[in-house]
């Protein structure tokens, strides 16, 4: 563990990288109009640009984190934030669809080295007692960034046209670069990951024991962000009636201000219970997803707009003690030289299957209207909380 100060002077660090790390990504959405007029974009050609972030972010995600694990976490972290940084800059500059595309797909190939290698880092510099605190304080610089990169991007796009929100982006993270080179502190390689190969890290992942129940519940919760991300702007406007505007507003912020306070109330319960019980932060965890549950269905089933809100903010709660403790629960399960690969993985499943409920939700649409999807994914929650209560956390793993 490192010193204390220390280890919340990196919290504090990379909150501001994974805050860029979601503005980067999430500021071209509110763009969509403008890159729609400029570039002359049929509406599929306008998905295909989100398509492909998440096809090579998903691929990528597992190599990223495996080479948080082989090699130095820093060094990881600062040269995907460089190279993400020079991808944004490069986007503002595009002159074609297919140059477009092209930095879409970089984006997502440099964008998914940082997450698993962040999270491993933080994880290694905080003991039990501060773990879910400190990586829920990380996870709320992603909550900020999805409702920064709508609100200005849109707002810098209106005004200056749409390339400079990604010129200025990608200049400040160049900058924030140089100031992280000289905050981080030099992490050695692990002397127990410097030799696995990625095949045998992967074998060995698989081989622990609660490992793929956890996969499967953190690829259930990416089914429902995803699920959420793409479709309730749509559903808002078209169940309720709402502006184009208000119905965007309405389905980002109200999720992701209340997820930023049950990372906070999660963080803290977890660190609480996760130093009196072995399965402490596996009950927080579970409570979190029991506590999601019931209000997605009620944001699928209500008409009521006081009742939807209110269904919203109560979700987010929710979702936000779950991820809070996501981090610190692999902690438990897996030695310290796999918790970045093994976090990789997750993202790798979630994005898949995040992708592929996105693309059903589409269909059930159509025939069952898309209450009933956010109703399913709600009973998929559920499933996800009983999965996770049968976890048995491993009591001798070095580094826990």
């Amino acid at each position: 563990m490192g010193r204390p100060k220390y280890a919340w002077l990196l919290v504090a660090l990379l909150w501001v990288v994974a805050l860029l790390n979601y503005v980067d990504r999430q500021v071209i959405y509110a763009l969509f109009p403008l890159l729609e007029k400029d570039f002359r974009l049929t509406g599929a050609q306008l998905g295909l640009l989100s398509t492909v972030f998440l096809w090579v972010y998903a691929a990528a995600s597992p190599l990223g984190g495996y080479l948080a694990d082989r090699f130095r976490r820093t060094r990881v972290i600062l040269l995907s934030l460089l190279v993400w940084s020079a991808v944004t800059w490069a986007t503002g500059q595009a002159n074609t669809y297919i140059a477009l595309l092209a930095t879409r797909a970089l984006m997502g190939f440099s964008e998914a080295f940082y997450i698993p290698a962040a999270l491993a880092l933080i994880a290694d510099h905080h003991s039990e007692r501060t773990r879910s605190t400190a990586t829920g304080l990380h996870q709320s610089g992603l909550y900020t960034g999805i409702v920064l990169g709508g609100v200005a991007g849109g707002w810098l796009g209106e005004h200056y046209g749409w390339r400079s929100p990604f010129t200025i982006l990608g200049a400040s993270g160049v900058a924030y670069f140089v100031l992280l080179a000289f905050g981080l502190r030099p992490a050695s390689r692990s002397a127990a990951a410097s030799r696995l190969p990625l095949k045998g890290s992967l074998k060995s992942l698989a081989a622990l024991p609660g490992y793929w129940r956890l996969s499967a519940v953190f690829a259930l919760m990416g089914l429902v962000n995803w699920l959420v991300y793409t479709w309730l702007p749509t559903y808002l406007y078209e169940r309720f009636g709402l502006t184009l505007t208000l119905a965007g507003f309405s389905a980002t912020f109200y999720i992701q201000a209340a997820s930023f306070a049950g990372i906070l109330a999660g963080g803290l319960a977890g660190d609480y219970w996760g130093t009196r019980h072995s399965k402490g932060r596996i009950w927080i965890q579970a409570a979190g997803l029991l506590a999601a549950a019931p209000f997605l269905f009620a944001v699928g089933s209500t008409h009521s707009r006081v009742v939807l809100v209110t269904a919203l903010l109560l979700f987010g709660l929710g979702r936000g003690i779950y991820d809070s403790n996501a981090m610190p629960v692999l902690c438990q399960i897996a030695p310290q030289h796999l918790r970045s690969t093994g976090y990789g993985v997750f993202n790798f499943l979630s994005c898949v299957v995040g992708g592929l409920a996105a693309a059903a939700a589409g269909w059930l649409k159509a025939v069952f209207g898309l209450g009933v999807a956010f109703q399913v994914a709600a009973l998929l929650l559920m499933v996800g909380a009983a999965l996770l209560v049968t976890v048995k956390p491993s009591t001798a793993l070095p580094g826990h």
